[in-house]
């Protein structure tokens, strides 16, 4: 182990490592004093969440302008912005959102005989946690192609199989629960679904229940906005008008 980590336990079988220099250690109560000690596991998914938001943020594949808000292509005014595929060029977090993917499959979805990725920001991620897992791997087009085959689902699915989902991103869920009907009637079954990052919206959740899809992600809005925060991304200020906008972010105008 280098000596710049100290070793976490959840249990006999699960053991982690971190950084002591990481801004964990203003988190988990001075870890520079601890070489082992047991924590409880919704602990440990708290901080896997922080650590990946505070690579995401890191690399701006998270980008944060409560005063400058972005216009998503469905016209909403956001003040955030997400785009996951820079992960896949820095091989450390790419390695680490693939492997904790792949632990989030096997604890859920132990069952799982194929993954599918969500086009077209899932694919690679998809691709990288089937390869990991040693599963058959599809990916399922936003509109089939316009020519050749029309395929919406790429690759090869077999009815009755017991698929898990990959997305990116999970905004309002539409698009990511569109990839679950394609492959449903398939004639597949949808275990369920694991994701980076999610919004967390309301919206979502009702969609995801009304669909009979579990998911589960590696971090999401409350992590992020928690990291941006301790890490000075944002000031105190910005942080109700950020939670303001996940409440109800297709009516959310910014302040003048």
């Amino acid at each position: 182990m280098n000596n710049n980590q100290i070793t976490v336990k959840i249990s006999d079988k699960l053991i982690i490592f971190l950084d002591e220099h990481s801004y964990l250690d203003k988190f988990c109560v001075n870890l520079h004093n601890y070489n082992n000690f047991y924590i409880t596991y919704s602990f440990i998914m708290k901080i896997i969440a922080r650590l990946l938001a505070e690579k995401l943020l890191s690399i701006k594949a998270i980008k944060l302008q409560p005063m400058n808000p972005f216009v998503w292509a469905s016209g909403w005014n956001s003040p955030i912005y997400t785009d996951n595929r820079k992960t896949l060029s820095y091989p450390e977090i790419r390695n680490f959102i693939k492997v904790e993917l792949s632990r989030l499959i096997l604890e859920y979805f132990g069952e799982v005989e194929a993954v599918a990725g969500v086009a077209t920001g899932a694919i690679a991620h998809g691709a990288l946690v089937a390869d990991n897992l040693g599963l058959p791997y599809v990916y399922v087009r936003s509109t089939p192609k316009d020519h050749g085959l029309e395929n919406l689902i790429e690759g090869n699915l077999k009815p009755g199989q017991k698929v898990v989902v990959i997305e990116d991103l999970v905004s309002t869920g539409k698009s990511s629960l569109k990839a679950v009907d394609a492959i449903r009637l398939a004639g597949c079954e949808v275990l369920g679904m694991v994701a980076i990052f999610s919004y967390d919206f309301p919206v979502a959740a009702e969609k995801f229940k009304e669909a009979g899809v579990k998911l589960f992600t590696l971090s999401d809005y409350n992590a992020m906005l928690e990291v941006a925060l301790d890490t000075d991304y944002i000031k105190e200020a910005d942080v109700e008008t950020l939670r303001e906008w996940r409440t109800d972010p297709e009516n959310w105008v910014p302040a003048n």
